[in-house]
């Protein structure tokens, strides 16, 4: 489901009008973001949660040549589904 089928949906089950669809997926999406810089991880009950992962520094290969490159640490997010949503799914 792309982002606009998603405003398209919040604003069929809210009737708003799509610019105030928009600006509602948006400032949860800000929300998340935020929540995951300054905490670390957001839990939404019966969804699921978004963690923050660390992920070290390691060896790869460059496909293209096959030279090998050192891949810097970096984030990641991760999501873990939460029961009610694993329920709805299956």
């Amino acid at each position: 489901m792309s982002k606009t089928v998603l405003v398209k949906k919040i604003r069929e089950k809210l009737d708003l009008s799509a610019k105030d669809a928009n600006v509602a997926l948006e400032a949860v999406l800000s929300a998340i973001e935020d929540g995951l810089k300054e905490e670390g991880n957001v839990t939404l009950t019966g969804f699921g949660t978004f963690k923050t992962v660390e992920r070290s520094s390691r060896t790869g290969r460059n496909p293209q040549t096959g030279e090998t490159i050192q891949i810097p640490a970096s984030r990641g997010v991760k999501f873990t589904p939460g029961k009610f949503l694993k329920d709805a799914v299956k």
